[in-house]
Parts: structure tokens; C-alpha cells; sequence
């Protein structure tokens, strides 16, 4: 019984508060990020391993993953 990790996930940008829906990497966390429409550079919060779990509306995959195996 395998359960997958969900993929899409919606950025909003601190600064402008613009939001984007994007794919997110399954294997991999993703450290850095621009803004469409600002041009923000967003990089993870302190604690976070990547953009998505500190701006996403989803954690990313890896993160995901660990939750389901507590």
C-alpha cells in the first residue's frame, strides 16, 4: 500500500504576496526560489529544509514522505 506524495503546491511570496502554483521536485527540496513578479529571491526559513515548506501551501515531497513514516 504505497501513498504518494502530493506534488503541486502554491508559493506565495512574502514581500508581494504573489502566489504560483508549482511542481515541486520528488526527490529533492528546493533552496532557492524568484518571484515572478517582483523578482524576490525567497531561500528557506530557518528550521526549513526548503522554499515550499516555509512558503507552500503543501511541504515538499521529502518532507512529506518522512511525516507518513512516523
Amino acid at each position: 500500500m504505497g501513498v504518494h506524495a502530493q506534488r503541486q503546491s502554491v508559493i506565495r511570496c512574502p514581500q508581494c504576496g504573489f502566489q504560483k502554483a508549482e511542481t515541486m521536485s520528488s526527490d529533492s527540496c528546493q533552496v532557492r526560489y524568484e518571484c515572478r513578479k517582483c523578482a524576490t529571491i525567497l531561500k528557506p526559513k530557518a528550521g526549513d529544509c526548503c522554499v515550499f515548506c516555509s512558503y507552500g501551501t503543501v511541504p515538499c515531497p521529502p518532507q512529506q514522505t518522512q511525516h507518513l513514516d512516523m
